[in-house]
């Protein structure tokens, strides 16, 4: 899969996670990527096979904190 592809699946199906877990992103409540990545390893896995010079999983984390507004931890 293309990294872009890759990308467009994974911020799309964080917000799927999301609603599953019946997540409520308030400013106080940080979802855990570990959790999210899990889930996704074992539903969509297809989305974590792309190349990236920095590692798959840290891109996947990048985007998941930015698409739940918690770019400020890194």
């Amino acid at each position: 899969m293309k990294k872009a592809e890759a990308e467009r699946g994974v911020r799309y199906l964080c917000g799927v996670w999301a609603e599953e877990k019946g997540l409520n992103i308030e400013p106080d409540e940080l979802p855990n990527f570990s959790e999210f990545y899990r889930w996704l390893q074992d539903n969509h896995p297809s989305y974590l096979d792309f190349r990236d010079s920095v590692g798959v999983r840290y891109t996947v984390e990048m985007w998941f904190d930015e698409e739940f507004r918690q770019t400020w931890r890194n």
